[in-house]
């Protein structure tokens, strides 16, 4: 498949019809709808569905942030160990900033894709904030990020979902070890990455001190008292999916006693932090990132 066409005419977030969002959602999830039928489907929902479709497609080039030769970092690809892992190695985008000495570290898990280029410059722009970020790619296994969405998530849909939450926890305890490392850890991640965020608060206990999911999956009840890091819930207002999780997941976490906060954002959809696409609501991204940042200075210290 031919990477996107970035030169379409960009489409805000207030001229898309909810039903197309909620459409796009199903898309991105279900595990069975390819891209024709996601662009039909919405073509028959209103006029102009076709081009609302179209629009929430993602264009990363536009959506880069920080360029990979920023002078306040430093970034390569890493291969590591993974034992138990999709293949027992592993792959990441390892950033951290110019300099010597050690940083915190900070894992920035993917969506249900791959390492894309949006997931990328997440890790970038934690390095330019002073931390030692690992951005892995759960698909490298099985070849790597193929370069586009839509082959991205068939490729991860197929892989066995313990082991790939595996090659994640390996992937945090190598960035945790590293010799740039302070050895204080956070884990942050998006909708996908957002379960295993949760899933690796439960799993690494107290070898994690921080953890920052994105519109996630809630870690089940029953293992929540295993959770010894502090949460930073963050949630979009209009993500029925994910947000029927959270009272249970809510109760949990208080009858634990895990230090935790929820923030949900008013008007946003599933995906509000990602700039590739129209479903990016900037007020509540920037926000999100400031409360990201100040949450991890103060627990990584």
């Amino acid at each position: 498949m031919t990477p996107l066409d970035d030169t379409r005419q960009p489409v805000t977030q207030i001229e898309i019809d909810q039903r197309i969002f909620d459409l796009y959602d199903e898309y991105c999830h279900s595990g069975t709808m390819d891209r024709r039928e996601f662009l039909l489907r919405a073509t028959a929902i209103t006029v102009g569905g076709l081009a609302m479709a179209q629009a929430l497609l993602p264009r990363y080039v536009q959506a880069q942030t920080i360029s990979f030769t920023d002078q306040r970092i430093k970034a390569r690809y890493v291969t590591y160990p993974s034992p138990g892992g999709t293949s027992g190695q592993m792959r990441g985008y390892l950033v951290q900033p110019t300099g010597t000495g050690k940083f915190p570290a900070v894992l920035v898990i993917h969506e249900n894709r791959g390492l894309n280029p949006y997931i990328e410059d997440v890790a970038r722009r934690f390095a330019a904030e002073g931390f030692l970020a690992l951005a892995p790619d759960g698909l490298f296994p099985v070849g790597g990020y193929p370069g586009n969405d839509d082959d991205g998530r068939t490729l991860q849909a197929t892989l066995d979902q313990g082991k790939l939450r595996t090659d994640m926890l390996n992937s945090a305890r190598f960035v945790k070890a590293h010799e740039l490392s302070t050895g204080k850890l956070g884990v942050t991640g998006f909708c996908w990455g957002g379960g295993a965020t949760n899933f690796l608060a439960v799993t690494m206990g107290a070898d994690m001190q921080a953890g920052v999911p994105f519109y996630g999956a809630a870690a089940e009840t029953a293992a929540v008292p295993k959770i010894k890091s502090a949460l930073m819930i963050q949630l979009a207002e209009n993500d029925e999916r994910i947000n029927a999780m959270w009272p249970a997941f809510e109760k949990a976490l208080k009858e634990a006693g895990v230090p935790h906060e929820m923030h949900m954002y008013p008007g946003t959809q599933h995906g509000f932090h990602n700039n590739s696409t129209p479903r990016y609501h900037e007020a509540s991204a920037k926000l999100a990132w400031e409360r990201t940042i100040a949450f991890f200075r103060k627990h990584l210290a």
